[in-house]
């Protein structure tokens, strides 16, 4: 019976614990905020404050930063804080569209990666009707995160502020699709909220499959809530980039790859590529040759996600590829 017990919770442990891990883990999904990934920032940032404690009102609203600290290009330094249950809304100077992989990233503060202050996702094709990306916490839900708190992000999916300051959250597009009302490819509004964290019942933000989000609160301080730093872009519909993106002009495959890639070009002008880490760390640098192929050995990669880029003049093309 104790066998049974103890494989019973094993499968639990490792069920939950089954989405991306901290910066700088195999498979983490932390995007660097100079990853070549990100092609723009938000251009735009509206923020409707939340309390500092919402079960408090008295204390008032949280007050560090301002809306202008969202806009541009992360930097980990300057944060507008939203405070529980606040609300910040972005726009951006071309539509984002679903590219292949990721889209976009969100950046928050995290000082240590460890004490997380989370935000749910939503995201407009008319800046009136929002769709919430779905959201699984499967942290305990036992104990109240407080100011020491220590939580594991890989135990988190599509909520915004599970990893390390100066890494962001991806968001796909592609988990939205089929959505009446919005338009993937024409994404102009992203809204940024605060998730409380309570435990109690009256406060309480819940994921998609009706489990309560737990994460440090009370936090009565004007630094409250979700810090948001930057929203990145990796995907945007920009005139003379998405019609080239559109044609089949670059190939790499196999994706997930193993010992071996081939990056095939097949457009009519020479390919800049630079390959590299989700962090920012740049692997290798080739230049294709138009209507030419080349055969990279790859069996010294550690196992992850890569970035490729292929520019030519004023032209780029993004893919995500996979080492297992």
């Amino acid at each position: 019976m104790k066998y049974c017990l103890l494989l019973i919770h094993l499968a639990i442990t490792v069920g939950y614990a089954q989405y991306a891990g901290h910066a700088g883990t195999i498979g983490s999904t932390a995007m660097h905020k100079d990853s070549s990934a990100f092609v723009a920032w938000a251009k735009t940032c509206t923020v409707q404050r939340g309390y500092q404690d919402i079960s408090n009102p008295s204390l008032g609203y949280a007050s560090v930063g301002d809306s202008s600290k969202a806009i541009g290009k992360a930097d980990g330094i300057g944060v507008v804080s939203l405070g529980d249950g606040g609300i910040a809304i972005l726009t951006f100077s071309t539509p984002i569209v679903d590219g292949s992989g990721y889209d976009f990233a969100v950046f928050e503060n995290s000082f240590d990666g460890m004490f997380l202050e989370l935000a749910f996702v939503e995201v407009s094709s008319d800046g009136i009707h929002f769709f919430r990306f779905p959201t699984t916490s499967n942290l305990q839900d036992t104990m109240q995160y407080d100011n020491a708190a220590v939580m594991d992000c890989s135990k988190l999916n599509n909520l915004a502020g599970k990893y390390i300051v100066n890494y962001g959250t991806p968001f796909d597009l592609q988990e939205l699709s089929g959505i009446p009302g919005l338009d993937i490819n024409h994404i102009t509004h992203i809204k940024i909220i605060d998730v409380v964290g309570s435990l109690n019942p009256m406060y309480a933000r819940y994921d998609s499959n009706h489990h309560v989000i737990n994460d440090p609160w009370p936090t009565p301080y004007p630094s409250c809530g979700f810090d948001l730093d930057a929203v990145g872009v990796i995907h945007q519909d920009v005139a003379g980039i998405s019609e080239w993106q559109n044609n089949i002009s670059l190939n790499i495959y196999p994706n997930p790859f193993s010992d071996i890639i081939t990056i095939n070009n097949t457009s009519e002008n020479n390919l800049s590529i630079d390959i590299s880490l989700l962090d920012g760390r740049s692997v290798m640098q080739l230049v294709v040759n138009r209507t030419e192929k080349q055969t990279i050995t790859t069996t010294e990669w550690q196992a992850g996600t890569y970035i490729v880029s292929g520019t030519s003049s004023n032209k780029k093309q993004i893919f995500l590829i996979i080492k297992q």
